[in-house]
């Protein structure tokens, strides 16, 4: 059960989030909008990584599946495993991306080096000097920032999601909340480059999957 309800969002912190969305509030968003300045800077931060930064759309997919991979967040990993596919990883490499050994012969130099350091900032926080010079290979010093950023991000929210439930069903109706995770779609001007933030991917084969109330609410949107 999710620890806190789902705020139904309104104001013009809410609409914010919503036009980059496409139109949605998911789960996510009615969690952090307990606290409208966080809900805020959280948009702002997420947007920029998601839709401004200029780190190829690959990249950035496969160190967001690692992080989720790593910290156990079938959420954060259900939610954009299928946009990896849509940024030209197959869906063997978004899998087999769980087990960094067997999926080398698989990806690309650059996705490797991108890969190990995902895993090191995330394991142990410190990168070992071999392990960044090799990203250095195949990164600009502006690339190595949103790939740095995007892989700090991404833990946080692997974090925020697993801390407090988020996209697990909630029976209470407090504080002008919602009993269930659901979308409040508006009309706006969807953003170039982003999907519907609650129409629900295709199911994989992943051993550890989330129950139906919560698949239905994962999406793109769902996690930046």
């Amino acid at each position: 059960m999710a620890r806190l309800d789902y705020r139904s969002g309104e104001g013009e912190i809410a609409d914010r989030i919503r036009e980059r969305r496409g139109g949605h509030l998911t789960p996510l968003d009615q969690t952090l909008l307990h606290s409208p300045p966080i809900a805020d800077g959280w948009n702002s931060l997420l947007g920029a990584i998601r839709t401004r930064a200029s780190l190829p759309a690959g990249i950035r997919e496969l160190a967001i599946l690692r992080v989720a991979a790593l910290n156990g967040a079938d959420y954060e990993w259900n939610a954009h495993e299928p946009i990896a596919r849509d940024a030209g990883l197959t869906r063997t490499d978004a899998l087999r991306v769980e087990a960094p050994a067997d999926a080398a012969a698989s990806l690309t130099a650059p996705q490797r080096a991108a890969l190990a350091y995902t895993d090191a900032m995330t394991r142990s926080v410190a990168v070992p000097d071999e392990i960044f010079d090799a990203l250095r290979e195949h990164f600009s010093d502006q690339h190595v920032v949103e790939l740095t950023a995007t892989i700090g991000a991404y833990n946080m929210v692997s974090r925020f999601l697993i801390a407090l439930h988020v996209g697990e069903p909630n029976d209470r109706n407090t504080s002008g909340g919602m009993s269930s995770p659901v979308s409040t779609p508006v009309p706006v001007t969807r953003t170039s480059g982003d999907r519907d933030a609650n129409q629900p991917p295709e199911t994989t084969k992943r051993e550890t999957r989330l129950d139906a109330t919560t698949t239905a609410n994962r999406g793109e949107a769902g996690l930046s």
